[in-house]
Order: C-alpha cells, then structure tokens, then sequence
C-alpha cells in the first residue's frame, strides 16, 4: 500500500491501544483505508507513531475481533471486505435545475431560540474567580465511589437487568432509594406509585406544565424568578402573572386570585435565596385550598441548609394532594447527570409517566442502576456531608468577604444554598458589571435575567460560590469591588 501518514487522536483520557484503534477506525469508515487493502505492519506503524509494536500489534487483534481488519498468515493485516457492506455512498442532488428551499421559518410554532436565557461561558473554568450558580466542582466530586458504582453497572449481571426494553418502568431499587434515603431527608414521605424519574428537575417542570397548563390557565411565578420555569410556563399560556415577594418569600394576597397553578421556590428562592418559613408555608398551604389553585415546589437546593433546624419541605405539609414536588439529584452530584424526580398524587403521575413514555419512554436505564446504587451503599449520604461542610465554609468566607468590601450593600444572608443576592450600589447597571468583570477575569451574573420584565438598568447580581474555592474568594470579592469602583 501507499505510505498513509498516520496521527494519533490527541486524547489525554484514553489508552494508547484506544487511541490507535479510534484512528484507524476512523480511516476505514471514512474511506481513506478501502476495504481489502492492507494496513502497516505493526513494526512500521509503531516507528512512525513512536509507540511500542506490542501495542499496535494488540490495536490490530482487537479489531480483527470487532470485524474491522482480518488477518492473513505471513501476509499481515487487511482491511475487511464486509465491513462498509450495506452503508449507502453519498447521493448527488444536481437535477440539472435549481430548487428553492422549503421555508421553515413559518413553519415553527414558536420561537424557542430567542427566548431570555441564564448564559454561562463554556470555559468558565479558565477564568481565575467564576462566581457562578450551579456549576460542577471536580474537587467535590466522588470519583472513586461513582466508579465502583459504574463498574457494577457494567457486569453481566446488571446489563442484562437494565439493557431491556422497561417501556415506562423506572429502576425500582432507585425508586425505593427515592422513597426511603432521599425523600424523608425532607419530611416527604411518597410511596412507589407517587415517584416518577425524570431527566432533571426541568423535565419534570415540562411534563407539569404539559399536563396542567394550557393558554387560557393562569401560572403565578415568584418575581423575581427561575427563568427556565417563566419559559416553560410560557410556551404553554399567555397568562403568567408575576407574584411579589417579602423577606420572608411569596407574599399571600390577592394575586394569588384567579391562579390555575402557582410556582414556588420555597427553601431557597430563585434567585433570592430567601427561605420561607413554616408559618408563611401553612398559610400559603390554606390559601391554596381557598383559592383552588395547584402548587408547583421546585425543591432545587434542598439538601444545602446551614441551619441548626432545617425547614420542613411545603410537600410535607400538603393534607389535601395540592403540591406537586420537584426534585434533582443533579445539583448534588453533578449538573451533567440530569436524573431528578416529580413527586405527586397517583393519579397525576400516572399521566405523566404515559406522557414521558411519548417524549423518551424512561430515562436511561443504566444510569438509573447507577444512581441506585450510589444511593443504596451510602455515598450519597457521604457526598452531601462532605458538601454542607464545604460549601458551609465558603459561605462563611462569602459574608466575610462581603461585608468587608460591600458594606453599604444590600447583602441576602440567607442560611443556605450556594449563591449570594446582592443589590448594587446606585448607579451601577449589572449588565455593565458583567461585561466588564468578564474582562478582569470575575464571572458574575447579572440579575436582569430573573426578572418577567428586564429592568434597565438592573441593580441586582447574583454570586455563586459552589464551583470557586475558599481560599480564592476573598480576592475574588476585592476585584470585584474594585471594578464596581471603576464605573
């Protein structure tokens, strides 16, 4: 064959027997090996890679198992003559004339795109003082643990529990795991036929607004609030009406008249952080009742309360199957995993797990045999101990910090989660601070965003601390400061 100059993938994760496999691989499907041509010796392919001939001479055997190459005694190695059977060749659409292009624009219901949206820089770990919401920590996170779990997940044993088709089935061991280690940390007792899995607390958000609102119902949402919640409520109804809060959360008043449906953030709000207390959630509980309206809690931050007595979840103390309970496993493990869980009447469930079974049928299975099994051995139990005392000390470092640089600022100390409300000295607009701390190498958010209608200019921000070190935070505080100075 003709010398073919070979690269390996630069992929710091993988094997090199990986990353040879992966390129040559890549050569097959891709054409530039066809089939029935030889491929190098190993000898000449290790000298031209700089690796040893041992592991490309295992690279080779390897596929020869998968059906990629075969080999020929005192001949070598050749690219199989079945392996780009039955792939169809590109297709030529000249037709000898022009065609105009179907117009989608018109076509699409709504514009998804264009709605207002918490952004966060994809390389937000390069920047020296990331004072972000929600964001992954990979100190925190336990890595041995997840990857003794994932190791059982794939025995033969486990494949063959979860690999099946469970059409709208969810794992029950992590059901059980929900019901009895997650659940009760919150004063929420559910059985089996009130859990359903979901692919995060926001597509449990979806399939309530599916199921219960439509464009003549009316949602009252905390302002300021979740904005991702606003979006879902807004494809689903004109009639999102604001509801207004005090320092001790949603005010119970007359807005609440006329609400299909009610969302609320009661054990941090979003984004203020505040927490109801429980004399504001019975009396949000008994309006519920007179008003006829349905609760929506998003339970988003529940595991993070730095009080000696943590408040009881509004679930908890629902007598009349008025509350619908949303909840995330991702907010403690990692925003990547997406696993969540709506807890609500059988009824109600029901629906949604057959409206679910339409979208996705269940979330993946082998995730949920992991997520069980983090569960049932204790090391999530472990995990939120190891994070109510990391990120009760950055808290701690946050007020200090705070209260040295921003002394005449409105500062929400609330005892819990991982952010931060701060009001802004007059004068200085967020949106303007976010640019020009991005350029210092702060990342803040602006808290134009939360709000149903934007404000301009916007005296509000939001400081996260989950995914910014202890050590890195008082500096962090200073420079900010410093640029509030500047502007």
């Amino acid at each position: 064959m003709p010398d073919v100059l070979f690269k390996l993938p630069e992929d710091p994760n993988a094997s090199l027997q990986t990353r040879i496999r992966e390129m040559l691989v890549s050569a097959i499907l891709d054409g530039h090996l066809p089939p029935g041509s030889p491929v190098p010796s190993g000898r000449k392919l290790a000298q031209q890679l700089k690796v040893a001939r041992n592991t490309v001479v295992l690279a080779y055997e390897h596929l020869v198992d998968e059906g990629f190459l075969i080999a020929r005694e005192r001949s070598g190695f050749y690219v199989s003559e079945d392996i780009l059977k039955g792939r169809i060749g590109a297709v030529s659409h000249h037709s000898g004339g022009l065609r105009e292009p179907a117009h989608w624009q018109g076509r699409i219901r709504l514009d998804f795109s264009h709605q207002r949206q918490i952004q966060k820089p994809a390389d937000w770990q390069r920047y020296q003082y990331p004072f972000l919401y929600g964001q992954f920590d990979p100190a925190l996170f336990p890595i041995a643990d997840w990857r003794e779990c994932c190791r059982d997940a794939a025995s033969i044993r486990a494949i063959h529990a979860w690999a099946g088709d469970r059409a709208d089935r969810d794992d029950p061991e992590l059901i059980e795991q929900i019901h009895t280690r997650v659940l009760p940390r919150r004063g929420v007792f559910a059985g089996d036929h009130e859990i359903l899995v979901t692919l995060g607390a926001q597509h449990a958000l979806y399939l309530a607004a599916q199921l219960l609102v439509n464009a003549e119902r009316t949602v009252g949402m905390e302002e300021p609030g979740y904005t991702d919640a606003r979006n879902v409520f807004n494809v689903h109804t004109r009639n999102v009406r604001p509801l207004s809060l005090d320092a001790h959360g949603l005010k119970i008043d007359s807005t609440l008249d006329d609400c299909d449906c009610v969302y609320v953030t009661p054990s941090h709000q979003f984004p203020t952080t505040i927490t109801m207390p429980i004399e504001r959630r019975r009396e949000l509980l008994k309006a519920a009742d007179e008003k006829d309206f349905i609760l929506i809690e998003d339970d988003y931050e529940s595991e993070l309360n730095y009080a000696d007595e943590p408040v009881p979840a509004l679930k908890s103390l629902d007598e009349s199957q008025r509350v619908l309970y949303i909840g995330s496993l991702s907010k403690t493990l990692a925003p990547g995993l997406r696993m969540g869980y709506l807890v609500g009447p059988p009824g109600f469930i029901t629906q949604a797990r057959a409206l679910r079974r339409l979208m996705l049928r269940h979330p993946p299975a082998n995730n949920q045999f992991i997520v069980s099994q983090f569960l049932k051995r204790g090391f999530h139990d472990a995990l939120v101990r190891r994070l109510h005392h990391t990120l009760r000390d950055r808290w701690r470092v946050m007020i200090e910090s705070l209260d040295l640089h921003f002394p005449s600022t409105d500062v929400n100390h609330a005892f819990g989660g991982s952010a931060f409300w701060v009001r802004l000295p007059e004068g200085i607009d967020a949106d303007e601070l976010e640019v020009a701390a991005r350029e210092q190498s702060i990342l803040i958010e602006a808290g134009s965003v939360f709000f149903n209608q934007p404000q301009s200019p916007c005296g509000w921000i939001r400081l996260g601390f989950s995914s910014i070190a202890s050590d890195r935070i008082p500096q962090g505080i200073k420079q900010l400061a410093a640029v509030i100075k500047s502007l």
